[in-house]
């Protein structure tokens, strides 16, 4: 029987036949992750933005900030809204006029772990106290699922806050507040903000989604080892290495040794993804440049 027919008919017998030899079927160690590359300013027209990929999986993530009230409640902060979208381009498990039911899950996870991480301090997006605000709305793209989602565009949601930055902002004669592009009437209104500026970003979360199978922790799984594997674990960890949540999915009880190794391989993840993040920061800075 020829390779590719023995795996697409009996695939958790193909996989396990490369795990016995600690090998995976795209020939990664079973806790080596996928080449990931960060290009930021992706997007001309957002705020900020950037392109992903993840081994194959890709993700471009854009920012977009409009002004808006302040509620009662908190009326020196700002607001995030986040939307992960999964068009069917992206697999082809997604069908056309049907939203994938993983877009609303992974939409809710990205926004507790980005509100919860403390990476955003919502008092920056403050312009006027009690009149107005920003309201950063994040949407998230996948052009191409195949595996480890979350950790795809949880990296991208952090590369485009990395780009971000607050436009001009001004008064008008009717005490209304809006945007002002460029360098469109500098002597004609008076700015609530003297110059564009970048947000602090507080402690950043990555993360790393590993599949459990009997005994054996795949790291970064692919969407073909997503689909043989039923119980998977997500632990995000923030810049100084606390742990930020962890989330499993699915299958059998995990061992509480196996939960450690994961959280171990998150901490490891953690440490490429700042260089990779950093990296990218670098190469845009000395495209400016030139």
């Amino acid at each position: 029987m020829e390779v590719e027919a023995y795996r697409r008919l009996f695939p958790l017998a193909f996989l396990e036949r490369h795990l016995g030899q600690s090998i995976r079927p795209d020939a990664r160690r079973l806790s080596q992750v996928r080449e990931t590359t960060v290009a930021l300013g992706a997007v001309s027209t957002a705020h900020g933005s950037a392109l992903v990929r993840l081994g194959d999986t890709t993700m471009i993530a854009a920012v977009k900030l409009e002004v808006m009230s302040p509620t009662a409640e908190s009326p020196d902060e700002g607001s995030v809204a986040v939307e992960f979208h999964m068009p069917p381009i992206c697999s082809p498990l997604v069908r056309p006029g049907r939203p994938a039911d993983a877009a609303p899950v992974i939409s809710k996870a990205l926004e507790d772990v980005l509100m919860s991480s403390g990476m955003l301090n919502l008092k920056e997006l403050c312009l006027i106290s009690g009149k107005a605000s920003w309201l950063a709305y994040l949407d998230i793209y996948c052009l191409n699922a195949d595996g480890s989602l979350f950790d795809a565009a949880l990296i991208s949601a952090v590369a485009a806050f990395t780009h971000l930055e607050t436009p001009l902002v001004s008064v008008g004669d009717d005490g209304r507040v809006f945007t002002v592009g460029g360098n469109e009437g500098k002597t004609k209104f008076e700015f609530v903000n003297r110059e564009k500026r970048k947000l602090t970003l507080g402690d950043i979360p990555f993360s790393l989604t590993c599949a459990l199978h009997k005994d054996i922790i795949l790291a970064d799984p692919t969407s073909e080892e997503e689909s043989i594997i039923e119980t998977y674990v997500t632990v995000v960890v923030d810049s100084s290495d606390r742990i930020v949540s962890i989330q499993k999915l699915g299958g059998s009880v995990a061992s509480m040794a196996a939960i450690k190794d994961c959280i171990s391989l998150a901490k490891e993840r953690r440490h490429q993804l700042r260089d990779v993040l950093t990296n990218s920061v670098e190469a845009m800075e000395v495209d400016q440049t030139e």
